[in-house]
């Protein structure tokens, strides 16, 4: 049963009020696994771990792209962002006992891992071009 599924039964179901299509979505609606209990520590982590490092590339792209006021310190929260994410996602790798796709978060720390590089690169560049340019 898909997702897709499961809403379109939903859909059809609830503007017509009929009893006989409502029973048979409750009973996929009681057996279809709930988002929020497929949420692991694990995945938990990687996604604040990338959603932090993905910030950090965000910022430091915007300081890079555009030098104003304030760019140091866009740079310096683009790289402490960065090694966040890089030192979260690590953790998430490291304490993963299953492969990617499992659920326990390993992909999720993978993309961290990049996303910090990405950012402490990105924080690093901004950091060199404003101490070089005055």
């Amino acid at each position: 049963m898909t997702l897709v599924r499961l809403v379109l039964d939903a859909a059809l179901a609830a503007p017509s009020g009929a009893v006989g299509l409502a029973v048979p979505v409750a009973d996929r609606i009681t057996t279809y696994p709930i988002a929020a209990e497929a949420m692991s520590a694990g995945r938990v982590g990687s996604s604040v771990a990338a959603l932090i490092a993905l910030a950090g590339v965000v910022i430091g792209g915007s300081a890079l792209v555009r030098a104003r006021t304030g760019a140091a310190r866009r740079g310096m929260v683009a790289l402490a962002a960065g090694a966040v994410g890089l030192a979260l996602g690590g953790l998430v790798v490291v304490t993963s006992d299953s492969g990617i796709g499992t659920g326990n978060g390993r992909g999720g720390g993978y993309v961290a891992l990049v996303l910090g590089l990405v950012a402490v690169v990105v924080g690093g560049l901004v950091l060199g071009r404003t101490r070089r340019g005055g």
